[in-house]
């Protein structure tokens, strides 16, 4: 008689083109994001894909990732700590669209350290093609992602896509149409899963990436404040993107700092070009933005490398992360910095 199986993976659907469908199976482009619920989705998936694990699904949202909202954002960090609380949790995988596949896999590495103490893995995973395609991609990439939740080795909040394992703090979608869809830049990947089995060629990366956060919200950790937060449905501060390039002006900028409405502007991430330069007017709109108190973070729009630190520099960097993932981390600071004063109370 076999053993009983003991382990569970949690299996946490939101949409995206994985659950896509298009009136034709030849239609790879023309299709509708999130249509088939994730129970289906696990259906497709053969039994083995994840050893002696138990799969449990739950369908925490059913969307176009391009339309992800802070919502969903909380949503998901709450469902994830509620599961790795368990003990017969081995990891959690989540479906989720390639939009913004690395801006929710950055938001809960940031923030789920603080939600349970846990090395327990959480994997994202995709698709390219939809659910309706003669030949989809995510069957597969389901049947790594669930793989990696079931290996021992691993840990923290990765991405699994066309076999590759990616850390959520370098995880990036740098082709919007082929299969191996996403990069991590010079980190590279973790690690790779074939015919089933995991192979981790960075252990040192591994390692670093578990406990990555965002500085600010290390800040207030040990206050405790994170989970009452999320809990209170809370209401995030406005950060926006605003990227140099030949020509750019502060027009943009000023129009944002103009608006009166009861959302104002808290934050701006620049995606300057090279290492940190822009435009001189541009410049000078941020500059009028950070005196009136809007912070300023200086991220590079290329696709590789980091602004470097300069002791002149007028802007602080992002330590770098992308644009989008400072993004993220900023508005999680601006946030959790509003929440304090009501917190410590």
């Amino acid at each position: 008689m076999s053993n009983p199986i003991s382990k569970k993976i949690v299996l946490l659907g939101t949409g995206g083109t994985i659950a896509g469908s298009a009136a034709s199976s030849d239609d790879n482009l023309g299709y509708r994001a999130g249509q088939v619920g994730v129970e289906q989705l696990l259906n497709a998936i053969p039994d083995g894909a994840f050893g002696r694990c138990e799969v449990l699904s739950e369908q925490v949202a059913q969307l176009d990732s391009k339309d992800m909202s802070f919502a969903v954002w909380r949503q998901l960090a709450l469902r994830c700590a509620h599961w790795l609380g368990r003990g017969e949790v081995q990891g959690i995988v989540i479906t989720h669209g390639t939009d913004t596949l690395e801006e929710t896999a950055f938001f809960l590495q940031s923030v789920l350290p603080h939600l349970l103490t846990s090395d327990k893995p959480v994997v994202l995973t995709c698709a390219m093609r939809p659910a309706s395609s003669r030949f989809p991609d995510g069957p597969q990439n389901l049947s790594d992602a669930l793989a990696l939740a079931a290996d021992g080795g691993a840990s923290g909040v990765l991405a699994v896509c066309a076999g590759r394992i990616h850390g959520a703090t370098h995880v990036q979608k740098v082709h919007p149409y082929r299969l191996d869809a996403f990069d991590s830049g010079d980190a590279g990947p973790l690690g790779f899963i074939e015919e089933g089995l995991v192979r981790w060629v960075n252990s040192a990366a591994l390692a670093a990436h578990v406990g990555v956060e965002a500085q600010a919200v290390r800040r207030v950790e040990r206050e405790g404040k994170l989970i009452e937060w999320l809990k209170r449905s809370p209401r995030w501060p406005r950060v926006e993107i605003v990227m140099n390039h030949a020509g750019a002006g502060g027009l943009m900028v000023d129009a944002l700092l103009a608006h009166s409405g009861h959302d104002p502007l808290r934050g701006l991430v620049v995606a300057a070009t090279g290492n940190g330069t822009m435009h001189e007017e541009l410049e000078a709109a941020l500059l009028r933005a950070q005196a009136s108190g809007v912070r300023v973070v200086l991220a590079t729009r290329c696709a590789y490398g980091r602004v470097l630190p300069r002791s002149d520099a007028t802007f602080p960097d992002s330590q770098g992360l992308s644009p989008v993932k400072a993004r993220v981390a900023l508005l999680l600071e601006l946030a959790l910095a509003d929440a304090a004063p009501a917190n410590s109370a």
